[in-house]
C-alpha cells in the first residue's frame, strides 16, 4: 500500500545495493517481470521491444533477451547510438543478441505486443522529437502496448502527462507503485497495473519511511470500527448534521442516513425552524431537533454525547452558516466542512483555518472538489502553479491545520503531518448530484464512532468508492446509503471481522 516517489525508488534500489544485491540484479528480475506479463498478453506473435537510453531501456533489452529464449519472434528498437549506452542499460544490451532497429515509427510494423520501454517514472521534461514521433505511432497502431514501470511521457510523483504518453493496455512496476500510477490523468494511460517482486526486500522502507499510501483496507484495518456483542447505540456515537432552508433540505437527510447506514448509533439533523416539518416528515431512524440559530446550535452541541458534526451540504452560503461552522469548532467535536460551509469562508479562509488551529487536537476534515478548492486555497494556485494533486493537498493541510479531502476520481487525502492517501476505486458512476453530501456523511459516521481524522476520511473515501461499485450504473445519490450494508459485509469478510 505504500506509494514510492521517484526520489523515494531510487533510495530502495541504492539500499538493495547497499545490501549486496547488484544494479543489474534488480534489472534482470525487472526484465524477466516484463517478458513474463508479455508471454500473458501475446501467447504467440512477434513482440517488439522500444527501448531508451537509460534503465528502462536496460529492462526492455532483458525481456527480449528472455522472450527470445523462449522461442518468441522479437524486435529490437532502439532510441539512441547502442555504443552510447552506459552502466547496467550497456550491460542489459549485451544480453540481447539480435539487430537493433533505428528510431523509426515505420520500422513499428504489425507486432501482435508493443513493450514500452523508452523512459521510466522520472521524465521531467516535455516529450519532444524522435521520442515524440514514435509514441504517437505506438499510440496510432492500435496493438496492445505493455508500459515498463510507468507508460513513457507519464511524470511518476505527479501523474501529468508531459505533452505525450504511451497509451499502454497495462503496466509492469517494480516493488512499490509511485504516484502517476493513481494520480490522473496518469493512471488512464496505465491500463492493469502489476507490481513485480524484484527481489528488494520490504526493510529499506523503515529507513525510507514514506507517507503517501494507497487508501486500501490495509491501511487503516487496525483502526475500522465495528459493533461489539456487549455495545449499545450510544457507544456508537451521535452524529449531527445541519440542514438548510426549506427546499434545500434533501442533502443534509442524505448525509444523514449514510451517517446512520455507516455506523453511528445515533444521528440528528439540526433544522432551521422553516424547514422541520419537511426534515420530520422525510425522516425516520434520523431525528430532527430545531436548531434556528447559532447559539441553539451551540447549546445542542454541549452535550458531550454528540460527538460528531457534518455542516455544508446545502446549508446555505453566508454568515449564519460561518457562525455555525465556529460553533461546531468551540464544541470541540469531530467537524466535517463540506460545500457551502467551505464556499461561506471563501473570502476570507484564515478566520476558518486560525479557528481550526486554535484547538488543541483538531479533528476537523476539508472536503473540497476542486473548484471549492481554488476558492478557498487561492493563494496555492498562484503560489503552486505546477503543483500536482498530492502536494496541493498536503500543502492545504498544513495551512488549514485540518484534513483535506480532495474529491474526484483520484480523491487525494491528506494530513497536516505530510501523511497522505490517494483513493483509485471511485467508478464513473458517482459523477452525480449529491454524492458528495453521501461523503461527507459517512465520514461523519466515523468519526461519531471515534476514528482519527485522517483515517475516518480515508476510509468513507474508500467505502464511497465501493458503494458505486455495488450499485453500478443508474446510480443515484439516494442509492448510496442503501448499499452500504453490502460494502461492509464484504469489508468484515475481508478484514475477518465476524457479524
Amino acid at each position: 500500500m505504500e506509494i514510492l516517489t521517484v526520489s523515494e525508488m531510487t533510495s530502495a534500489d541504492q539500499a538493495a545495493i547497499a545490501g549486496g544485491t547488484s544494479g543489474f540484479s534488480l534489472m534482470r528480475r525487472a526484465g524477466q517481470a516484463v517478458a513474463q506479463a508479455a508471454e500473458a498478453m501475446a501467447e504467440r506473435g512477434r513482440i517488439l521491444v522500444v527501448a531508451g537510453r537509460g534503465n528502462n531501456g536496460g529492462d526492455g533489452f532483458i525481456a527480449a533477451a528472455e522472450l527470445a529464449a523462449k522461442g518468441r519472434d522479437v524486435s529490437v528498437i532502439l532510441l539512441c547510438d547502442r555504443a552510447t549506452l552506459k552502466g547496467d542499460a550497456a550491460l542489459a544490451a549485451a544480453e540481447w543478441k539480435g539487430p537493433v532497429l533505428s528510431c523509426d515509427p515505420a520500422a513499428l510494423g504489425q507486432p501482435n505486443l508493443i513493450i514500452d520501454a523508452l523512459f521510466g517514472a522520472g521524465l521531467n521534461r516535455p516529450v519532444k522529437g524522435d521520442p515524440c514521433a514514435m509514441i504517437e505511432a505506438m499510440n496510432a497502431s492500435g496493438v496492445p502496448i505493455l508500459s515498463v514501470d510507468l507508460p513513457s511521457g507519464v511524470n511518476g510523483d505527479t501523474g501529468e502527462v508531459m505533452g505525450i504518453a504511451v497509451e499502454a493496455s497495462a503496466t509492469v512496476t517494480f516493488f512499490r507503485r509511485k504516484p502517476g500510477h493513481l494520480l490522473l490523468p496518469g493512471r488512464a494511460y496505465c491500463g492493469e497495473t502489476d507490481v513485480a517482486d524484484i527481489g528488494i526486500e520490504p526493510d529499506v522502507l523503515d529507513a525510507i519511511a514514506p507517507k503517501t499510501f494507497e487508501n486500501v483496507p490495509d491501511l487503516w484495518a487496525d483502526i475500522f470500527p465495528s459493533p461489539q456483542a456487549d455495545g449499545h447505540k450510544y457507544a456508537r456515537g451521535h452524529a449531527v448534521v445541519v440542514s438548510g432552508d426549506m427546499v434545500s433540505t434533501g442533502a443534509a437527510r442524505l448525509a444523514a442516513r449514510a451517517a446512520l447506514r455507516a455506523g453511528a448509533g445515533l444521528v440528528t439533523v439540526a433544522s432551521k425552524r422553516d424547514a422541520l416539518a419537511v426534515n420530520a416528515a422525510a425522516l425516520t431512524a434520523v431525528m430532527v431537533r430545531e436548531t434556528e440559530t447559532p447559539q441553539q446550535f451551540a447549546e445542542l452541541l454541549a452535550d458531550r454525547r454528540l460527538n460528531a458534526c457534518v455542516i455544508g451540504p446545502a446549508a446555505g452560503i453566508g454568515e449564519r452558516t460561518r457562525d455555525m461552522v465556529r460553533a461546531a469548532l468551540s464544541a470541540r467535536c469531530g467537524v466535517v466542512l463540506d460545500a457551502d460551509a467551505l464556499t461561506s469562508f471563501a473570502d476570507d479562509p484564515e478566520r476558518l483555518f486560525e479557528t481550526i488551529k486554535n484547538q488543541d487536537d483538531p479533528q476537523v476534515i476539508l472536503t473540497p472538489h476542486d473548484g471549492e478548492f481554488g476558492r478557498l486555497f487561492s493563494q496555492l494556485g498562484s503560489g503552486y502553479p505546477h503543483a500536482s494533486k498530492l502536494e496541493r493537498a498536503r500543502l492545504a493541510a498544513v495551512q488549514s491545520g485540518a484534513v483535506i479531502l480532495l474529491k474526484g476520481a483520484d480523491t487525494v487525502i491528506a494530513a497536516p503531518d505530510g501523511r497522505a492517501a490517494i483513493t483509485a476505486n471511485a467508478p464513473p458512476w458517482l459523477a452525480t448530484a449529491g454524492s458528495g453530501d453521501v461523503l461527507a456523511g459517512i465520514i461523519g459516521g466515523m468519526l461519531a464512532q471515534g476514528v482519527p481524522a485522517l483515517e475516518a476520511a480515508c476510509i468513507a473515501a474508500w467505502m464511497h468508492g465501493e458503494a458505486g461499485h455495488e450499485f453500478g450504473p443508474g446510480l443515484i445519490a439516494e442509492d448510496l446509503p442503501e448499499v452500504l450494508p453490502a460494502v461492509l459485509r464484504n469489508l468484515y469478510d475481508e478484514l475477518g471481522i465476524a457479524y
